[in-house]
């Protein structure tokens, strides 16, 4: 699974380790910055993230800002993206059982890089239920037209 990352300069630290630790489990991560700890604008590369899940190049997205909100106000932005803010793992899980979501959304000052790793990891490995979900999903897509 090849997995879009992005963060701003709050949310750096936490998107690298995370990246190390994805790489090590063999996921693919394509980086779209920030780069660095200087000052940046979380928009920029939240949308960089968000368009290469939405085009198809990535299957699944993780941004990281400081409260992560921002950030995941901005992947949503994007068309085709549904992203969850997730501050522990069972909200991780519900919204990709529930909402198909298909990005994540970290906020590195309220989360620690070990609980981070386990909202990850529950993230990739829930499926979508379907069913009833599948019609409520649509909905919230037709939103974007």
């Amino acid at each position: 699974m090849k997995i879009a990352m992005g963060s701003d300069h709050g949310g750096y630290a936490l998107k690298e380790h995370l990246k190390a630790y994805l790489e090590g489990k063999g996921y693919q991560v394509e980086d779209f910055g920030c780069h660095s700890t200087d000052s940046c604008d979380y928009p920029d590369f939240g949308r960089a993230a968000a368009q290469a899940v939405a085009d198809g190049a990535c299957e699944r997205g993780i941004v990281v800002c400081t409260t992560g909100i921002g950030i995941s106000i901005t992947a949503n932005k994007v068309r085709g993206i549904r992203c969850a803010l997730c501050s522990e793992p069972l909200s991780a899980e519900m919204t990709r059982r529930h909402n198909d979501a298909n990005m994540l959304a970290l906020g590195a000052g309220f989360v620690g890089p070990n609980l981070a790793e386990r909202i990850v990891e529950v993230f990739l490995s829930t499926d979508f239920e379907g069913g009833r979900h599948q019609r409520r999903v649509d909905k919230v897509m037709a939103l974007e037209q």
